[in-house]
């Protein structure tokens, strides 16, 4: 379960506050205006961004001065982050060992985790040689690896057309749902949220509210939302 307890999270000239409980294996979506503060949060929550104010916890353990990679937190980011020397088998495997000294039974499950998002046979490829969405399942390969039970994406898959946008959103639910984590999703797009996500947090003017169903936020979205979504 992920709380966040009375914080402020300042980023330049503004705040976001938030106040809040997620269930473990919740997968929710993080929707707002543009300039909100939807990554804001989510930098918080993975431990990139500290808190003016207030605390972070996880299955009641504080982790509000935790560092990142202390964190039990599994980031997937907008560029995905891949190496261009690296390859995708090498990019992969930074999930488990930054040095890349892997075991023969590591490098199985890197392997296995290529084949799960439908990387086999690419693994000696570099990011360069794929496709942009053959590089999106490289970066989700990482983040499976990483074996954390809290996932952030930040639009990982908005470059994408809409079809392979959403078989990878499909992919990352599958993912979830086998490993029991918890997902947080920033989407601009109502649709992925409604694909992906049952709850969904608003961020709007200064503040990220509790998850509320993303249907009922959606249908009958509050006016910064619905000025943001051109709903009448």
């Amino acid at each position: 379960m992920l709380n966040l307890e009375d914080a402020v999270i300042r980023n330049g000239v503004f705040t976001v506050t938030a106040d809040f409980v997620i269930d473990s294996g919740a997968k929710i979506a993080v929707i707002g205006p543009s300039g909100a503060g939807k990554t804001t949060l989510i930098e918080a929550i993975a431990g990139f961004r500290p808190l003016e104010r207030g605390r972070i916890l996880w299955d009641g353990r504080d982790i509000t001065h935790d560092a990142p990679g202390a964190r039990p937190v599994a980031m997937l980011f907008q560029d995905g982050n891949l190496f261009p020397h690296l390859s995708v088998e090498q990019n992969a495997g930074l999930g488990l060992r930054p040095d890349l000294r892997l075991t023969s039974e590591q490098k199985k499950r890197v392997h296995t985790a290529l084949a799960r998002v439908g990387l086999q046979g690419l693994e000696e490829r570099k990011p360069g040689a794929l496709s942009g969405g053959q590089q999106s399942r490289a970066a989700l390969a990482r983040v499976l690896l990483q074996d954390r039970p809290l996932l952030l994406l930040d639009e990982p898959f908005a470059a994408l057309g809409p079809a392979l946008k959403a078989e990878m959103l499909d992919l990352v639910a599958a993912l979830a749902q086998e490993t029991g984590a918890t997902l947080m999703m920033i989407s601009h797009d109502p649709d992925d949220a409604r694909r992906i996500a049952d709850l969904a947090i608003l961020v709007a003017e200064g503040v990220a509210h509790p998850p509320q169903p993303t249907a009922d936020l959606l249908d009958t979205p509050p006016p910064a939302l619905r000025a943001y979504l051109g709903a009448g």
